[in-house]
C-alpha cells in the first residue's frame, strides 16, 4: 500500500505535464521554428518509445520462457561466447536510428540559422536588448522602439539581433521558437515566423538574478494590414494628456522620469521606453495594469520585482503627485 501514493503521485505528473498556458508551451506550436522543434522532439520520442516497447517483449518473453517451473532443478543454460551475427545486428540497430534522427537534426539546424537578409529584401529586422529584468526592441527601419511588447506581422520571418547591456539573458518564445542566448558585447541572430494573430508570452531562459522568473514580456502578432497601422501610429505618436490631473503627472514626469524612460522618442534609454504604455496589458511584463500596482510600482519597484534599478520614490512624491503621474502614464497610448 505504500507504494500507491507514490504511484498517483507519478501518474499525475505524467498527465500535468502537457499543462500550461496556451501560448507559453512548446506543446502547442503556433510558428515555423516551433513546429520543426516540435516534428523533432516527437521523432525523438518515437524512437523512444519503439526502442522501448521492443526491449519491453524481449525481456517478457525471456523471463516468461526461461522461467524456473515447479518441479523443475537448477539448469545451467548453455555457456556460448560470442555471436557475430547477434553482434552485428545490435551494433548496427543503434546506428541506424542515430542516422534517423541525426538526418533531420541537420537539415532543421540549417533551417532555423538566422541568414543575414539580402539587401534588396523586404524583412522586418528587429534589434532585442536585453536588461535586467525587461527587455528593449528597437524597429531600426520604422524608426521607434518599444519595451516589453514586441509587435511582428503574422506569416512573414521577422529577423532579430539579440544583446544585452549587463549578464546572459535568454530570448525564448515557446509556442514561436527556440531559444538564442543574449550575451553583452556580442550579438545573435535568429528568426521567427507566427502562423496565427494572438498574444504569444516569451521568457528569459537564462538564470540572471533574482528577478529572472519575472523577466516576461509578450509577442503581439497582428495581421499585415493590422501592423502596418501599429507601425504608423508608433512613427507619429505624439500622446497629449487630456485631463488636468494627467497633465499635472505630466510635468512630474518631465521632472523625475525623463531622464530614463522616453515618450515619443523624447527621454532617456535606461529604463524602458514608454510611448504606448497606455495600452499594455502588463506592468513590468507580469504584473496586472491597475492604478494600485502603478502607484506602488512607482513608491516601491523592489516590492514587485526584487532586484530592478528602477529608483523607489515614495520619499519623493507625495500620494497626490504619484496619482497624477498614474494618470499620465495611462494616457500614454498611440491609438
Amino acid at each position: 500500500m505504500r507504494f500507491i501514493p507514490a504511484s498517483v503521485f507519478a501518474l499525475l505528473l505524467f498527465v500535468l505535464t502537457g499543462c500550461g498556458e496556451e501560448n507559453l508551451t512548446v506543446l502547442r506550436p503556433k510558428g515555423t521554428g516551433s513546429n520543426i522543434s516540435f516534428d523533432m522532439m516527437m521523432l525523438s520520442i518515437s524512437i523512444m518509445i519503439i526502442v522501448f516497447i521492443v526491449v519491453a517483449v524481449i525481456y517478457t518473453y525471456v523471463i516468461i520462457k526461461y522461467r524456473k517451473r515447479r518441479g523443475e532443478e537448477d539448469i545451467i543454460p548453455e555457456q556460448v561466447e560470442g555471436n557475430s551475427t547477434l553482434e552485428i545486428i545490435w551494433t548496427a540497430i543503434p546506428i541506424l536510428l542515430l542516422t534517423i534522427l541525426a538526418i533531420p537534426t541537420v537539415l532543421a539546424t540549417f533551417t532555423l540559422a538566422a541568414e543575414e537578409p539580402k539587401e534588396d529584401e523586404e524583412v522586418l529586422k528587429i534589434q532585442v536588448t536585453a536588461y535586467q529584468y525587461w527587455w528593449d526592441f528597437n524597429y531600426p527601419d520604422l524608426g521607434f522602439n518599444t519595451a516589453q511588447d514586441l509587435y511582428i506581422p503574422v506569416g512573414e520571418k521577422v529577423y532579430f539581433e539579440l544583446t544585452s547591456k549587463d549578464v546572459i539573458h535568454s530570448f525564448w518564445i515557446p509556442s514561436l521558437s527556440g531559444k538564442m542566448d543574449t550575451n553583452p558585447g556580442l550579438k545573435n541572430t535568429m528568426w521567427i515566423e507566427a502562423k496565427e494573430p494572438g498574444v504569444y508570452k516569451g521568457k528569459c531562459a537564462e538564470l540572471c538574478g533574482p528577478s529572472h522568473a519575472l523577466m516576461d514580456f509578450k509577442v503581439i502578432a497582428l495581421e499585415k494590414d493590422e501592423f502596418e497601422a501599429w507601425a504608423n501610429k508608433m512613427k507619429n505618436a505624439q500622446p497629449k494628456p487630456k485631463t488636468e490631473v494627467a497633465k499635472a503627472g505630466e510635468e512630474i514626469f518631465k521632472q523625475n522620469c525623463i531622464s530614463c524612460h522616453a515618450v515619443a522618442g523624447e527621454g532617456g534609454n535606461i529604463g524602458p521606453n514608454l510611448t504606448d504604455f497606455g495600452n499594455r496589458k502588463t506592468l513590468a511584463g507580469f504584473i496586472d495594469m491597475t492604478d494600485e500596482k502603478i502607484a506602488q510600482w512607482i513608491k516601491d519597484p523592489q516590492s514587485l520585482k526584487p532586484a530592478n534599478n528602477m529608483p523607489a520614490f515614495k520619499d519623493q512624491l507625495s500620494d497626490e503627485e504619484v496619482d497624477a503621474l498614474v494618470e499620465y502614464l495611462k494616457s500614454l497610448k498611440v491609438n
